[in-house]
């Protein structure tokens, strides 16, 4: 019978389960992180397990919080079990299953609870996983969203804020009040210079009702960049009964990831931090080359494959990358394009790092989906693939490879695969992309009109001819014939 997790039962874990070790009841918060989802409780809450195992740094334990309805249902879960979780590493050499404990509460998911966790005095770090699309980001300026109806209320009303942001700034307001040094807000996402995203956001939205007070939070409080990486599929009933017919745990929100991690932190914390440098994280002076290099050849690795292998019937990223189509396509263009548009980096190599992620990403072990990397395109594109153009227009490289990822999204968005099956929505504006997708079968401009996700690429000739090329040829040839094409150089 699957032992169901909770303090007492740590004591029993199922023979070759780990579990902390350490007095949990000795642990004190140091970190409210916002969105306690799979990948922070796969990295973040995973670094500091370990670090509290080694007899380090106790008084840095997490309480979760959360603005989202969802979060209130992750709360009761992981509430049943005193907030631990079991971690299995998805290694093919052997699966390893872990029940951490960094943290130790998760807020009540309200707005005034919230506020009063993160002022106060003993919370140091407030971190957040909101995804790429959370931070309110403007697609055609790359800027601060100030006209997102939930950022138009916080500034109205805030004393009552809706957005995570909204409850930082007033927390902070009243540490200030109360004397108390304001805590670093540390972005655990994946966004280029994510600290000065989260700076831009925070302060952003500060001035629209208080610039002394935006003033103030830009010249007191410390927003790190930070590189994160670790591939965390989604938990499915799969991975539930896997948990609990493999190692005998009875857990409704266990966590699956591959056994990488990387974590490139700038280290600018001027009130504290843990030592994660004991466990594996790195501290640097400049995040963003390490960074530029993840988001380009990982992120930017999984939006190449993601379409073609939809398009192509694929489900598993693993079978996807079996398939010399997709592997080849996949090499060609990171070797051609994407990388040549990263500075060097002292001590790391562009090749073995694009070698390690293509090993990630053949992991039959990891389960993860195609549709979980084709999912909110108009969100990740911008993110991952147009800079990379941008960049290698401004340097006159090429980007036909480039332009065929963007051509292989519209024909995503048009609705259906080769074989003509009805491809799901998988984005929040799938209506408007699929409307477009299907009037640029005739006229490719139609798509890169969506100026939300283009911004002014329809008016760089460089990219409108060639997208305009590889559309065509992906509609007239099909996916198959022109990603060979391609991948033959």
């Amino acid at each position: 019978m699957a032992l169901s997790l909770s303090n007492s039962a740590l004591s029993g874990l199922p023979a070759g389960v780990d579990g902390p070790g350490y007095d949990r009841a000795a642990l004190t918060p140091g970190i409210v992180h916002v969105g306690v989802g799979n990948f922070h409780r796969a990295h973040m809450a995973v670094y500091l397990d370990r670090l509290f195992a080694r007899g380090r740094d106790h008084d840095w334990a997490i309480r979760g919080a959360g603005v989202r309805p969802g979060d209130a249902r992750m709360r009761e879960a992981l509430e049943r079990q005193d907030f631990l979780t079991t971690v299995v590493e998805l290694d093919p050499a052997g699966l390893s299953a872990r029940v951490t404990g960094a943290m130790t509460d998760f807020v009540e998911v309200d707005p005034e609870a919230i506020i009063a966790a993160m002022a106060d005095p003993a919370i140091r770090i407030v971190s957040l996983t909101v995804t790429e699309g959370g931070w309110f980001v403007d697609a055609k300026t790359d800027g601060f969203d100030a006209d997102h109806p939930d950022i138009r209320h916080d500034a109205a009303t805030p004393d009552a804020p809706k957005t995570a942001f909204g409850m930082i700034l007033a927390a902070l307001k009243r540490r200030r009040a109360a004397g108390h040094a304001p805590f670093t807000v540390l972005s655990c996402d994946n966004l280029p210079e994510n600290g000065h995203v989260a700076k831009r956001t925070v302060t952003g939205l500060a001035r629209l009702s208080d610039t002394g007070f935006a003033d103030w939070v830009a010249d007191n409080v410390a927003f790190p960049n930070s590189m994160v990486d670790c591939i965390t599929p989604a938990t499915s009933d799969r991975e539930r009964a896997m948990v609990r017919d493999r190692f005998g745990i009875e857990d409704p929100a266990p966590v699956v990831c591959e056994p990488f991690r990387q974590w490139v932190l700038e280290d600018d914390f001027p009130q504290g931090r843990p030592r994660l440098e004991d466990v594996g994280a790195e501290f640097v002076a400049d995040v963003a080359p390490y960074e530029l290099m993840k988001l380009r050849i990982l992120n930017g690795g999984h939006a190449a494959i993601a379409y073609a292998s939809a398009l192509l019937g694929h489900h598993f990223v693993h079978d996807a990358v079996a398939d010399p189509r997709i592997s080849n396509w996949l090499a060609a263009l990171e070797q051609r394009e994407i990388i040549p548009t990263l500075a060097p980096i002292p001590g790391v190599d562009f090749e073995a790092y694009r070698l390690k992620v293509a090993e990630r990403f053949a992991n039959p072990e990891i389960g993860d989906t195609i549709p979980r990397i084709c999912f909110d395109g108009a969100n990740r594109q911008p993110k991952f693939i147009l800079p990379v153009i941008r960049d290698a227009l401004a340097a006159g490289r090429p980007v036909e490879g480039l332009a065929l990822e963007v051509a292989l999204w519209a024909r995503y968005c048009a609705g259906t695969d080769e074989a003509g099956a009805t491809l799901a929505p998988n984005d929040d504006r799938h209506d408007e992309l699929k409307r477009l997708a299907l009037a640029a079968k005739d006229d490719p401009a139609a798509f890169l009109s969506n100026g939300a996700v283009f911004g002014d690429l329809d008016r760089q000739p460089g990219f409108v001819d060639a997208f305009a090329r590889q559309l065509g040829a992906v509609w007239r040839d099909g996916v198959a014939a022109t990603l060979e094409d391609y991948a033959r150089g």
